[in-house]
């Protein structure tokens, strides 16, 4: 009988997954002949999320498909940093190194300046290697972290082409709280201690969070190995302190300020290489009536970079991005409807040692945009928006659009997305002058034009609760394809040269980049404790492939997790996980690039007493080595093993 009942729930499932055209499940009885088993509708999916439509609104009903990756996920991840939990939970994207060994992102075909990254829905200044630096995306003080795949343009603006990835901090509910961390791996003798302290007083919120980590310089091959593109992982420290203050002046006005200052040393073989953030902001939240709210807000980002030899600053590599942002956003309700409108102004000033003479260069853009969210009936939800933006430098300005249109019924719906993707040339891309260490110059284009893309997906997904016995639990099944069609995409091409510049490459405008792919994921939750996780991505490029020896497509990836979590007594729980992720072939025209790989780790994590926690990882088990280390390699050299304590001093006393 139990192997019938079992064999039943997994034809069950399956057909969930792959048809949408099946019985409604409130359409199933309560007992069915033949069944000891059947499947409910999930009632509490009311996770909010406000990256879809830049307004609060439940997952289930954002019309626009939205990963959301919770607080709870990022604790069972066990991710040191937000590079290893993005690789953990999300297949498609990948990290990898540059020739500075800077980071650099790969996500469904596009680099990692067409993705854009917000930290409670704020900008970063300062790029490398056309990257933000991700070294100052702690996962200290992390509520969660919202993803959108695919452009958001007509919300976001510039580098919103391929997606937006949201770290949204949290409030600080206990009337103080303070928690401290540290953690040791032995890749790199990599020693990371933080903590945070908030208290929520009156009409007073704060939190205040902090982060030190410093390693040593690991060796991945021989240091004569002439094939290998990395042969080492350099060694440095770095600091990250936060603080984030709310105080209400009434239950309708609320202000939020926030600070950050962040300090990192990268120690190379002959040279240091330092990088320093200041960063700042204020914001307004006024409530007029429940259907009438405006957000007003300044922020500030100044982020620089130089060069240390001997202990002595030279001065060749001085590198400062300052921005300065006004923004403000209006939300107006109509009964089930909803409309929004805004607009930003930004000030960007860099300079650069990749200008003649470390020259200086100003941006000026403003934006303005506008959405309405329609619900004309309970399973249809429209969302409709249009922006414009301006920048100074280029004196270009971009329209883009999106379109969402939401069909649910019975715990099934069905998404189609059109969106615009904007980018407009940096500073850089517009100015550059430079020499690159002998090899070539590398030129600046004045010319150039903003990029646009054009996105369309259709997503189909369903939510439900499986009661079948000890098997019974929540589940969750999504479906979805996209396609992408780039034009005007700025990369470097060779330049013969003139008669006052010599040879090299120069920025230009390419168009026909056409990227498509396929996404699926599936979740299960049992009441047992019994958790599981399956993600798939392929993806393909089509026409001019965005591939570089950085970056370079992979038309398989798979992530998965398999956790059960049980609490033995009042003293003592466990959560135990075996997780891992494939990375398929390159799909590259170059002639040197990385194989297919796999890794696998194993996560214990115990809870102890009262707010404590003792985490040990056991990582890359089965000792996987590349046999060349190339950009995009798996920068390991076998198994490593990892031990964290977490002390919830409140909990504890």
């Amino acid at each position: 009988m139990f192997k019938k009942g079992l064999l039943n729930c997994s034809f069950m499932i399956m057909g969930l997954a792959l048809s949408m055209h099946s019985a409604p499940v409130e359409n199933i009885p309560d007992s069915v002949p033949g069944m000891s088993c059947y499947m409910m509708d999930v009632l509490d999916l009311e996770e909010v999320v406000v990256t879809a439509t830049r307004t609060p609104k439940a997952l289930k009903n954002a019309p626009v498909v939205t990963r959301l990756i919770s607080e709870s996920d990022i604790s069972k991840a066990d991710a040191t940093n937000v590079q290893d939990l993005l690789t953990a939970e999300l297949p498609g994207l990948e990290f990898g190194y540059s020739m500075s060994q800077e980071t650099c992102l790969q996500m469904n075909g596009f680099g990692g300046n067409a993705v854009l990254f917000l930290v409670d829905g704020e900008r970063l200044a300062g790029e490398t290697m056309d990257n933000v630096d991700y070294h100052r995306l702690n996962l200290d003080n992390v509520g969660r972290i919202e993803i959108v795949k695919g452009a958001a343009s007509a919300l976001y603006g510039a580098n919103a082409v391929a997606g937006v990835v949201n770290i949204i901090t949290k409030d600080s509910k206990e009337s103080w709280s303070a928690k401290v961390n540290s953690r040791y791996n032995d890749f790199g003798k990599e020693w990371r201690y933080g903590g945070n302290i908030g208290f929520n007083v009156g009409k007073w919120n704060s939190q205040t969070s902090f982060q030190r980590v410093t390693s040593k310089l690991e060796q991945l091959t021989d240091a004569f190995d002439m094939e290998s593109n990395i042969r080492q992982v350099y060694g440095g420290n770095t600091l990250n302190i936060k603080e984030r203050l709310t105080y209400s002046i009434s239950d309708s006005i609320k202000l939020i300020a926030r600070g950050g200052y962040f300090a990192r040393v990268s120690n190379r073989v002959n040279y240091d290489d330092h990088y320093k953030d200041y960063s700042g902001g204020i914001k307004g939240l006024f409530d007029f009536s429940r259907h009438n709210n405006l957000e007003v807000s300044y922020s500030y980002d100044q982020y620089d970079k130089s060069r240390y030899i001997g202990g002595l600053r030279t001065h060749d590599h001085d590198y400062s991005n300052r921005q300065n942002i006004v923004h403000a956003m209006y939300s107006h309700g109509f009964g089930l409807h909803n409309l929004t409108v805004g607009g930003d102004y930004m000030n960007d000033y860099l300079k650069s040692y990749q200008f003649v003479e470390n020259d200086v260069y100003r941006q000026h853009s403003a934006d303005a945009f506008a959405q309405f969210d329609y619900n004309p009936l309970s399973w249809l939800n429209v969302v409709a928006a249009l922006r414009y933006d301006y920048y100074s430098a280029s004196d270009e300005g971009a329209v883009t659009g999106r379109l969402a249109v939401m069909l649910k019924k019975s715990g099934y719906s069905v998404r189609l997305n059109y969106a615009g993707g904007f980018r407009a040339p940096t500073l850089k891309e517009l100015y550059m002058n430079f020499d690159m260490a002998g090899i070539q110059m590398i030129y600046g284009n004045p010319d150039l034009k903003p990029e646009k893309s054009h996105n369309f997906n259709l997503a189909l997904e369903h939510y439900g609760r499986l009661d079948c016995g000890w098997l019974s639990g929540q589940y969750s099944v999504t479906a979805a394809g996209y396609f992408n069609k780039y034009n005007s995409r700025i990369t470097t091409v060779d330049y013969a040269g003139s008669e006052n510049r010599e040879p090299g490459a120069i920025y230009a405008n390419e168009n026909g980049v056409e990227i498509g792919g396929l996404d699926f994921s599936g979740q299960y939750s049992s009441n047992t404790g019994l958790g599981l996780r399956l993600n798939y991505t392929y993806q393909k490029s089509m026409g001019n492939v965005i591939d570089t020896q950085f970056s370079q497509p992979r038309p398989h990836s798979a992530t998965w997790r398999i956790d059960y979590d049980k609490q033995i007594c009042k003293y003592y729980g466990f959560n135990v996980a075996l997780s891992g992720r494939y990375m398929g072939k390159p799909d590259t025209r170059l002639e040197k690039h990385d194989s297919a790989y796999q890794l696998w780790k194993v996560t214990l994590q115990q809870r102890v007493y009262k707010g404590i926690a003792v985490n040990i990882v056991a990582d890359n088990i089965f000792n996987y080595r590349p046999k060349v280390y190339y950009w995009n390699s798996a920068p390991t050299n076998g198994a490593t093993f990892s031990v964290g304590l977490t002390l919830d001093i409140d909990k504890i006393i």
